[in-house]
C-alpha cells in the first residue's frame, strides 16, 4: 500500500469519526469544505502556533487543562474507577511538571520547549498511551512514594505501585 493510499485511508477514517458531531456536519454542508480538512487545518495551525511560540504557553495550557478537565469531570460522573485513577494520575504528574517548569525557568533553557511540552501533555493525557502512569511510576513514585503510607499501618507506598 502506497503512502498516498494509507493517507487517504486515515483521512476517510477520520472523516467517519468526525461525522458523529452534528456541528461539523452542519459546517460542512453550509461551507462546502470537507470537515476533515477543517479539523486537520486547525490542528496544523494549532501546532504551528505552538512550534513558533505564538501564544505557545496559552495553547499548551489549554490542551493541558481544558481538555483533560472535561474528561476528568466526565470520569467523576461514571461508576468506572479506572478512568478516575487515570485522570488523578494525570493531574498529579501535570502539577509536578508545571511546578518543575516554573522552578527551572524551562522556557529560557530549552529551545522549542512548548512544542515538547505539548507533545508530552498529549502523550500523558491520552488513555491509550498510558503516559501519565509511566511518568508517575518512573519519576514521582520513586521520589515521593516513601513519604506516603497505604494499606495497614507500617506498609509503605514504595512496596506497591499503581497498576
Amino acid at each position: 500500500m502506497s503512502f498516498q493510499e494509507r493517507a487517504q485511508q486515515h483521512i476517510s477514517q477520520l472523516d467517519k469519526e468526525l461525522s458523529k458531531y452534528p456541528a461539523l456536519q452542519n459546517f460542512e454542508q453550509q461551507s462546502s469544505v470537507p470537515k476533515v480538512y477543517v479539523v486537520l487545518g486547525l490542528g496544523a495551525l494549532y501546532f504551528f502556533l505552538i512550534f513558533f511560540n505564538i501564544a505557545g504557553e496559552f495553547l499548551v495550557n489549554f490542551a493541558g487543562f481544558i481538555i483533560p478537565g472535561y474528561y476528568s469531570l466526565e470520569a467523576l460522573f461514571t461508576q468506572n474507577k479506572a478512568d478516575d485513577t487515570h485522570w488523578l494520575t494525570y493531574w498529579v504528574t501535570y502539577a509536578f511538571l508545571t511546578v518543575l517548569e516554573s522552578a527551572v525557568n524551562a522556557v529560557y533553557w530549552f529551545p522549542f520547549y512548548y512544542t515538547f511540552k505539548f507533545i508530552l501533555v498529549l502523550w500523558m493525557s491520552l488513555p491509550q498511551t498510558g503516559g501519565a502512569k509511566i511518568v508517575f511510576n518512573s519519576l514521582l513514585h520513586p521520589l515521593f512514594g516513601r513519604f506516603f503510607q497505604t494499606g495497614p499501618a507500617g506498609v509503605r507506598a514504595d512496596t506497591t505501585k499503581t497498576q
